[in-house]
Order: structure tokens, then C-alpha cells, then sequence
């Protein structure tokens, strides 16, 4: 049997049960934002729940989940395992020749050379399409809000952020980014 009050390590987080489901993340704007969808459907619109979780995750954490990130999925309904990879791919344009001409020996970290397309929106809209309740449009309806009408800022993003800056501000600037 499972002790629920044995804590072997020293954590800041503790048990959460729910009883007609829970959505989690570090970010609590963005659980809210799952936890509104899941609340209109239960476990038949959880990949909803889970888009409208990922889409907020990309305005109110970006450093966590960004628009231009990969997405991957595995997904067990109606008795079914599926798997999505939606790793972002290489821009149609860019080869090994270009990067050698623009004289790097390597592809560069930073700048625009390293940028890839992004791979997440196609995964949402792949995964809502074929396992979605809602249309798109409602599920992303929570991201759309904060994008357009703002949010509080948490403490850990602002931190994070201006680590981010502080460390890249000289990349950046080298690159003209």
C-alpha cells in the first residue's frame, strides 16, 4: 500500500488527489486554463484539456513551452495507443553549404540559423482534430485571452527571464538578433 504521508525527500510539493480529474503545472494560470476545459467534458475532452494546457503554457511561460517548440504525444483512448512526433524541422532553405558560406565550420547556437519550424502548433491542431471534442478555437480561447489582455507575472518566470537576457544579451547583440 501506497503511504501518502511518507516523504523521503525534501520537496515543496506534497499529494494532490481529485476526484473528477486535475490538470498540473508549474504554471497556474495554465492549469486553470485545462482545468475550464477538462470541467466542460471530463476525460472525453482531457486532449482538449491538454491543448488548452500547452497553448497557455506557450503566453504565460514561454521559457517552459514555447510556440516554437517540439511536441510529442502519447495518447491511450477507446483501448488505443498513439504516438505523435512533432519535432520541428529543419527551414526548407537552409543547408550545409549555406551555414558553410555564412562561415561557420558548425551550425551556430544562436542567431537565425539554428531556428527551426516549429513543430507544436501542427502537433495541437493534429491531436484536436483527430481526438478533440471542442474546436480549436474554444480550447486555445484561454491563451488567446492572456496574449491579448495580459497576465500576472510569476515571480519564477521573472526570474528565469531575466537570467535568460542577463546570459544572452552578448550573444544576442554579437548577432544582431
Amino acid at each position: 500500500m501506497f503511504d501518502y504521508q511518507y516523504h523521503p525527500y525534501d520537496s515543496k510539493r506534497v499529494p494532490v488527489f481529485g476526484k473528477k480529474g486535475m490538470v498540473v503545472t508549474a504554471q497556474p494560470l495554465a492549469a486553470q486554463a485545462g482545468l475550464e476545459i477538462l470541467k466542460k467534458g471530463g476525460n472525453a475532452i482531457a486532449i482538449d484539456a491538454a491543448i488548452a494546457t500547452a497553448t497557455c503554457l506557450t503566453v504565460v511561460e514561454p521559457t517552459s513551452n514555447g510556440i516554437g517548440s517540439d511536441a510529442f504525444a502519447l495518447i491511450w483512448t477507446k483501448g488505443k495507443l498513439y504516438g505523435l512526433n512533432a519535432s520541428g524541422l529543419a527551414p526548407q532553405s537552409i543547408s550545409i553549404e549555406k551555414i558553410r558560406n555564412r562561415g561557420y565550420n558548425s551550425m551556430p547556437t544562436y542567431g537565425f540559423e539554428p531556428v527551426m519550424v516549429p513543430g507544436a502548433p501542427a502537433a495541437w491542431a493534429a491531436c484536436s482534430s483527430r481526438f478533440g471534442k471542442l474546436p480549436l478555437t474554444e480550447v486555445m480561447r484561454p491563451a488567446i485571452n492572456y496574449a491579448e489582455h495580459g497576465y500576472p507575472l510569476s515571480p519564477g518566470f521573472k526570474k528565469t527571464g531575466a537570467l535568460l537576457i542577463k546570459k544572452n544579451q552578448e550573444n544576442f547583440s554579437r548577432q544582431n538578433v
